[in-house]
């Protein structure tokens, strides 16, 4: 007999918050984030107040790489959810995009796979790069040509065993093709090394041609030009996209509103993590300057020296980020900006002295504002090599991290029957929490939600110290059962007139009687 669906629906209709999201743990666990967030919203529209549902909202944004989405569903008055939430502004990528999180396998072993894939085309691009330009310096320079080829053909068989070897290494070749598509970076190199070989083994044919036509050579020299230019150029430009991705100001704003939120228990941690992301905002607001400066300022010299004072107002953003984030833990970052305002101002000023007809006035300010321009790549060399050197985060993009948000999927504590009715027959309730002084308690009133959550009403003191540290318990005793008490440990969040604190862990016992007092 056929059955028309209308049992499926009424099973889905009657479903409680709690139920959607048991339901909404298992899509996300089956790897299907969009309908998990469907079923996460259900929960949520059921019961507001579900801390779960909020949870897996935010995971299921989190994995569909919706980081700006995800964080305000989860902890946002809080500091590390500012860090997190410039991170976002700044369209940063997790340190493994190549893996999606749904994949049954252990990401170390796709990191594997990139790494070997990273090394073979490191190893590919460098060795054909650096024969095309000694075949070339033996050919022009000591009329070595014809063993210079051979030389070259040489190390295209030198190649095989190369590639064999990181191949083996790979192993997991079906998830190769979407590992690349995943992380378009990789794919770039990958494929870059790939036309680095076909256009060097070209070259070599087509250098070894006897009688090869004229109108060929600008072939010739186009090929040796991939070879040995295509990793510079690679890099320069995923360097620039890097710094014109996302938006660094708001980013450097919600990194200095961390620095300066309310004490909190982790401030430490909070404190040296937005430093650290404040120094390299900063590096990508001065390569912005810097990207917009040098076509700027050769634009004025090629077509009119006047505007050049355009220039004077590009350093702004950058300035005012710098001023605002009272960044002084990076020494090279102010002589890096110095210069970058510098050449501005140089450039600004030669410009107006060309247009007032006093030459060597402008040619001496065109001098010291070019030459400016031309440090500051110089010194931001000089702190990325001595990064380098000592292991330490650099002034680019991957060197930043995020907070750790204490935010999981797993469902919090069911209070069984004899807890709620406890907290509704409670007399007395008492609220534990921490501040700067140490540990302290209140009295509160407590009741127990439809979600399974404690519903606390409390003093001010207590809500400004859940402010920064939201760890809490509340114990109850059961006036029917004297003996028998509860303690509920969990986080506390503000709510319009209460504390929400949802549970983490329960404690039940009994008081001591008379015969165990003796």
């Amino acid at each position: 007999m056929g059955s028309d669906g209308s049992d499926i629906k009424d099973d889905f209709s009657n479903r409680s918050s709690r139920e959607w999201c048991d339901e909404a743990l298992t899509r996300l666990n089956a790897g299907r984030p969009e309908s998990a967030l469907d079923a996460a919203r259900r929960a949520a529209d059921l019961d507001p107040g579900a801390e779960w549902a909020y949870r897996l909202i935010s995971l299921a944004h989190e994995r569909l790489g919706r980081d700006a989405d995800a964080l305000p569903a989860a902890d946002p008055a809080d500091p590390q959810a500012h860090v997190n939430l410039g991170l976002s502004l700044l369209r940063w990528e997790h340190p493994r995009p190549h893996h999606d999180p749904a994949w049954p396998v252990d990401p170390r072993e796709t990191g594997r796979v990139r790494r070997a894939l990273e090394v073979w085309s490191r190893q590919v691009r460098l060795l054909v790069a650096l024969a095309t330009l000694a075949i070339a310096g033996a050919a022009l320079l000591l009329d070595r040509g014809a063993q210079a080829q051979l030389g070259g053909f040489a190390v295209l068989v030198l190649l095989a065993p190369l590639t064999v070897r990181q191949a083996r290494r790979v192993g997991l070749w079906p998830y190769v093709p979407a590992m690349l598509c995943r992380d378009p970076w990789l794919g770039a190199a990958v494929v870059s090394a790939a036309v680095s070989v076909v256009a060097f083994a070209a070259w070599l044919l087509l250098g070894a041609v006897p009688s090869v036509p004229s109108a060929l050579d600008p072939v010739w020299a186009g090929l040796a030009g991939i070879v040995v230019l295509g990793w510079p150029a690679l890099a320069a430009v995923r360097a620039l996209a890097e710094t014109w991705r996302g938006r660094p100001l708001l980013a450097l704003a919600e990194t200095t509103r961390a620095r300066e939120a309310p004490e909190h228990a982790h401030a430490a941690q909070i404190d040296r993590t937005a430093r650290r992301n404040a120094g390299v905002l900063l590096w990508i607001l001065l390569g912005r300057t810097w990207s917009v400066l040098v076509p700027l300022v050769g634009g004025a010299l090629a077509v009119e020296p006047r505007a050049a004072v355009a220039a004077l107002a590009v350093p702004y953003p950058m300035v005012r980020g710098y001023l605002g984030a009272r960044h002084r833990t990076d020494r090279w970052l102010p002589a890096a900006t110095a210069l970058v305002v510098l050449a501005a101002a140089a450039c600004a000023a030669g410009g107006l002295l060309e247009a007032w007809r006093a030459e060597p006035a402008a040619t001496w300010a065109w001098r010291i504002g070019l030459g400016a321009l031309a440090a500051a790549p110089v010194v931001y060399g000089a702190r990325a090599a001595r990064a380098w050197w000592r292991g330490g985060p650099g002034p680019w993009r991957t060197s930043l991290i995020m907070c750790d948000l204490p935010v999981g999927a797993e469902p919090s504590v069911v209070l069984n029957p004899e807890v709620r009715q406890t907290f509704s027959y409670a007399r007395s309730i008492v609220l534990s929490y921490g501040d700067a002084l140490g540990p302290r308690v209140a009295g509160a009133v407590a009741t127990v939600t439809s979600s399974g959550e404690l519903r606390v009403i409390t003093g001010l003191e207590a809500w400004d110290a859940v402010e920064a540290d939201p760890r809490v318990a509340v114990f109850a005793a059961d006036p029917l059962q004297r003996r028998f008490w509860v303690e509920v440990r969990g986080i506390a969040v503000p709510g319009s007139d209460a504390l929400r604190v949802t549970p983490k862990q329960v404690l039940v016992g009994e008081f001591p009687g008379r015969h165990q007092r003796h």
